[in-house]
């Protein structure tokens, strides 16, 4: 249940991010589900090995490569979804530190 609750937060926030940055587009509340689980899917698959493959860039920047590999996370999810659309690394960078912060907020709300 609390994966459903999560998953449907994501769609919103993709939804209400996608509304708000003019680089960044979602066509239909739908796609933005389907752009939450497939995003949950590759941060659990991918984003770990990305992280393995990088840990050199990872240490020498403090962490802030991390921010790099997120964005490339989006970047897939646009090429893998064809009713989302991002327009360039950096509104990937954008909406992936958005939405962090987004999901953040919104996750410990509802953990009490």
């Amino acid at each position: 249940m609390k994966l459903i609750i999560q998953l449907l937060l994501t769609a919103i926030v993709v939804l209400v991010l996608a509304e708000i940055l003019p680089g960044v587009g979602v066509d239909a509340f739908t796609t933005s589900i389907i752009v939450a689980a497939v995003l949950a899917l590759l941060n659990v698959l991918v984003k770990p090995i990305l992280v393995f493959l990088t840990l050199p860039a990872t240490l020498i920047t403090f962490g802030l490569f991390l921010l790099v590999i997120n964005a490339v996370i989006i970047l897939l999810v646009d090429y893998l979804i064809p009713g989302f659309s991002v327009d360039g690394f950096w509104w990937a960078l954008l909406f992936s530190l958005l939405l962090t912060i987004s999901q953040s907020i919104l996750y410990s709300l509802t953990e009490k």
